[in-house]
């Protein structure tokens, strides 16, 4: 069915579309063209405790996400003070650098009042404070000051099991983001992928779930998965797993190893998205010529049929923030375009008019931007729109660019890269200006990146 259309479907589903039609030498991209784990939650409890002029008591952010784009913001961070504070202290660093929105430069180690003079005279704006103590349960005092005011904007002091140091890392550049933008952080979260190894042709494909920097990357899966979704609201991930003959979508839970399967379908269920108070997956579900869209009710497998379009292929669903629209691609018009429809079905309309064939979409959790992957002139591009169409921009190009997924904040998309020939898969996130792109470092091939919610 696929191999004989010259029409874009994306990451999310082609591979499975190509389990399901095509043989298994078919490339991907001719397609596209033609284990128990522990829960995020930190080990041990965490004690945390207000140090004076508590975040209430401070000013407003004056620095937008914009202003800090156009300059980035000078902050002064120090060395928490031995092998853990130094090590807390270049993860904060990499998360803030890592945005292009901070610019980090070096301070002193010190607990009380800073000198604000040197600070002011290297051009800081906001400067740290704070001191790493004890082994195997750690105190971290932290502070963070305005340095042209003079004034502490947020003290807490941390404490809590040694084994927490990078997730507390991590808790800290979240505070300084949103002190000084005024919008929550998006460093304590996760990234769920595909762990891609071996052949091009017959890839190994395990479900596997990281830290947003690529640290503590654990596989969750020994059988070949594919298309996996972050539940916006819990420690879930749903995912369409190929350990039996029939293709099927289960939920797998982070803090309890345990995982279950979705209802049954009468066809190839494709790549779930959760409703934003994951109560609900969309699955798309492939029979004959074509695929349509179904909402599933996760705790009674409940299911409503969607979209009902003659044969046309439905994927790549989408909800709103609001719960109230799904944005999805589909083919009804005779090519792959992207379409807005009620989360009830009925009164599709067609959102995208650029040149090419679109593909993968997912809404921004801020509901002002939807994503979208599109192929035009044999390049695979990565782009944004506004809700209504309008505003279409490309972020990024390359061989295949495909898979977008918002972090929590609405900010930073992450995405998969391939090299040419469908090798090098890789992960990699970008600002949604465009600049800024970066690689997460993965032990294997990494695909289909879906972003978590802040954890919990």
């Amino acid at each position: 069915m696929v191999s004989t259309h010259e029409h874009y479907i994306g990451d999310r589903e082609a591979e499975a579309l190509a389990e399901a039609y095509v043989p298994r030498r078919l490339n991907r991209r001719a397609l596209l063209e033609g284990g128990v784990v522990a829960g995020a939650g930190l080990a041990g409890s965490l004690s945390v405790a207000p140090l004076a002029a508590r975040a209430a008591d401070a000013p407003a952010a004056e620095i937008t996400v914009d202003q800090a784009r156009t300059a980035p913001i000078p902050i002064a961070i120090p060395s928490f003070g031995g092998s853990v504070g130094q090590n807390i202290t270049q993860v904060l660093t990499n998360d803030l650098s890592g945005t292009g929105l901070f610019k980090v430069l070096p301070g002193s180690s010190m607990s009380g009042t800073p000198d604000f003079a040197p600070y002011k005279a290297m051009g800081a704006h906001a400067a740290v404070t704070g001191t790493a103590s004890g082994s195997g349960t750690i105190r971290l005092e932290f502070r963070l000051w305005d340095v042209l005011a003079g004034k502490q904007i947020q003290g807490t002091a941390y404490t809590t099991s040694e084994a927490n140091w990078r997730r507390i890392a991590h808790i800290i550049g979240d505070v300084i983001y949103q002190r000084m933008l005024g919008e929550k952080g998006y460093f304590d979260t996760r990234i769920g992928f595909i762990s891609r190894s071996g052949s091009v042709h017959q890839p190994r494909m395990r479900l596997a779930v990281m830290d947003q920097d690529g640290a503590n990357c654990r596989i969750l899966s020994s059988s070949q998965t594919k298309l996996p979704a972050f539940s916006p609201v819990r420690d879930q991930i749903a995912f369409l797993s190929y350990n039996s003959t029939v293709p099927r979508i289960y939920v797998f839970d982070l803090a309890t190893g345990r995982q279950h399967i979705i209802s049954d379908f009468n066809g190839v269920p494709l790549g779930p998205h959760y409703s934003p108070d994951g109560n609900t997956l969309l699955v798309p579900v492939a029979r004959g010529s074509g695929s349509e869209l179904y909402s599933v009710n996760i705790a009674s497998g409940a299911k409503r049929q969607l979209t009902s379009s003659g044969g046309a292929i439905n994927v790549s669903p989408s909800f709103s923030p609001d719960g109230s629209q799904i944005v999805f691609n589909s083919d009804r018009g005779g090519a792959p375009e992207l379409y807005i429809m009620s989360a009830g079905g009925g009164n599709a309309r067609r959102l995208s008019y650029g040149s090419g064939h679109y593909g993968d979409s997912v809404w921004s959790p801020r509901g002002d931007l939807i994503g979208f992957t599109r192929i035009s002139g044999g390049a695979f591009s990565l782009g944004v729109m506004n809700p209504d169409g309008t505003g279409e921009r490309i972020m990024t190009q390359g061989y295949t660019v495909e898979s977008p997924s918002f972090c929590p904040n609405g900010r930073v998309l992450a995405f998969c890269r391939s090299a040419s020939g469908g090798a090098a898969y890789g992960i990699r996130t970008i600002d949604i200006t465009g600049f800024h792109e970066r690689g997460i470092p993965t032990p294997e091939g990494g695909s289909s990146p879906t972003w978590s919610p802040l954890n919990v």
